[in-house]
């Protein structure tokens, strides 16, 4: 191989360049059916990968697209990436074109790009029907671009697309095309299970075949169609890789690529690897959930690592053990990447749920055995009427609070409250709710309009109550939900509704059970005001 300049601007606290941790979100991660980022999205998206300390982030593909195009251009002057290097994505030469007349080619230096990837044939099959040229020249333009880019002081990856599928067809030419990139001066040759058919005994198998034949240092890409995306990452990586595309929260088209974040805490946690800067391995359930934040979708509650049910413990069975080691039922501490144990109170807890759910709560049973049993039946018997308290730890604690207390806590009682829903002749709806109610030996009555007989009850509810407590002000109703209950036919059927709240500075969840909507409804706003009292410090009436 001719020598050609080393690539520069490597920023300063890169980890080591022995082990890549290679992000795609911003291009192949945008390809999820509902995801649509704006160049303001993705550079903050960039900012939250580099603040993690992944080694690469590939920003998209300059030139095919504007948005992309912009991205580069602002991403040079807007972001400082201390850990990470941008990378610009894009294609091999055209076939009978020369390097240096390639339009898209040309887009990729203009990006200033420090390393630039790109996607190569290595499937006879898509050589021929896909580019309609021949395995040889798709040789020498893999070879041309590769040699061209190094010597422009680019680093190049090179993503042989269709790997294992065109391995199986034809292995002499698709490592043909591992040689070739390797000689050109490709640092790193990724193989790419781009159907996502691949299992993980035939990537290892694979892997290992290729680097013993080859030589070249290998990445890997894996889509997650059989739900093996992140499994054969780590197979690759047992079998010689040291490169790993993923994204964040596995996003990526159809159902996804390899995720990233359960890759590196498998590889800082149970291979012992160091890819991520010194303490961010602990900031993995904070960006998990930011980047969810900017694509705006929500987390996935049962991601492996990050999800809130990751390390929630629902059987009472799972919390005895618990409460003598959580690591009986725990595969690490969930601190280490930046989550929380949860204890989850249901029909099925016992009694060291009970005590676990309470200290996590803050709330001292002071090892009271008969209030600890107190507890877990009344929690069964509401979760057998309907109640669920696992989603609705608010209306748990103040049940919990009320039997440490020996009373219920309350800051004002309801005498009655009603709700109207008029027809009228044109079509439209007029929703009104009236509350009466007593408040610290005074008695109120507020009448409320809302676009519905819920959102009447909650204004007429909150004008009552704001005089005498003005915290409340702050209060503001985020997630609704309903669900019918089993048990009952039609619309006489148990209703049960969650309701969530939100001060401005944390959210809690309620849950209301009766035989109509707006009754259910009205407990779980009771329990959500009484809840936001209490959390505001507001002392409880006697």
């Amino acid at each position: 191989m001719t020598d050609v300049p080393e690539p520069t601007d490597v920023p300063a606290q890169a980890v080591s360049d022995d082990f890549h941790v290679f992000d795609t979100t911003l291009r192949d991660g945008a390809q999820r059916e509902g995801i649509n980022l704006t160049v303001s999205d993705k550079l903050t998206i960039a900012r939250h990968l580099d603040d993690f300390g992944v080694g690469f982030i590939e920003g998209g593909w300059p030139g095919a697209n504007p948005r992309d195009t912009e991205f580069f251009e602002r991403a040079r002057t807007e972001i400082d990436f201390r850990h990470a290097q941008l990378v610009a994505f894009g294609a091999t030469r055209k076939a009978g074109v020369r390097v240096e007349d390639d339009a898209q080619v040309a887009a990729l230096l203009d990006s200033q790009a420090p390393v630039i990837t790109l996607v190569a044939k290595s499937h006879v099959g898509h050589v021929e029907l896909a580019l309609r040229t021949t395995p040889e020249e798709n040789l020498a333009m893999v070879r041309d671009t590769v040699a061209y880019l190094r010597a422009q002081g680019r680093r190049v990856f090179l993503d042989c697309e269709h790997f294992f599928d065109g391995y199986a067809l034809d292995p002499v030419y698709a490592k043909q095309v591992v040689r070739t990139a390797s000689e050109a001066g490709a640092d790193v040759v990724v193989l790419c299970d781009t159907n996502g058919g691949m299992l993980p005994a035939q990537i290892t198998a694979v892997v290992r075949t290729v680097l013993a034949d080859t030589g070249a240092r290998l990445g890997i890409h894996a889509q997650d169609d059989t739900g093996c995306a992140v499994a054969n990452t780590l197979a690759a990586v047992d079998a010689g890789a040291t490169h790993v595309q993923c994204t964040a929260n596995g996003y990526g088209e159809r159902v996804g690529n390899s995720n990233l974040f359960p890759v590196v805490a498998a590889l800082e946690l149970k291979y012992g690897r160091h890819v991520l800067p010194e303490g961010k391995l602990a900031e993995t359930t904070r960006i998990s959930h930011a980047i969810a934040e900017v694509v705006n979708l929500t987390p996935s509650t049962h991601q492996p690592y990050v999800g809130v049910s990751a390390f929630a413990h629902k059987a009472g069975l799972h919390a005895s053990a618990i409460k003598v080691d959580p690591d009986l039922y725990q595969h690490i501490d969930p601190a280490l990447v930046g989550n929380t144990m949860r204890m989850l109170v249901s029909d099925m807890a016992g009694r060291a749920s009970i005590e676990l759910k309470g200290k996590e709560l803050g709330v001292d049973l002071g090892g009271d055995r008969e209030l600890v049993g107190r507890v877990v039946e009344r929690v069964k018997e509401r979760e057998l009427a309907g109640y669920t308290y696992e989603a609705a730890d608010a209306s748990f604690e103040l049940l919990l609070r009320e039997e440490v207390r020996g009373a219920p806590l309350r800051y004002f009682t309801v005498e009655s409250w009603r709700a109207i829903v008029e027809d009228r002749p044109d079509g439209t709806h007029a929703n009104e709710a009236t509350v009466k109610l007593w408040a610290k030996g005074e008695r109120i009555v507020a009448t409320a309009e809302g676009n519905g007989p819920v959102n009447a009850l909650d204004r007429a509810l909150r004008g009552s109550l704001e005089r005498i407590y003005p915290q409340l002000a702050r209060l503001e109703l985020v997630d609704y939900k309903v669900r019918i209950l089993e048990g009952a036919q039609g619309t006489g059927s148990i209703t049960r509704v969650l309701v969530s709240t939100s001060d401005g500075q944390g959210e809690w969840s309620t849950v209301g059970v009766a035989e109509n909507v707006i009754a259910a409804s009205w407990q779980a706003l009771d329990d959500a005001y009484a809840f936001g009292l209490l959390r505001a410090g507001v002392e409880p009436q006697e």
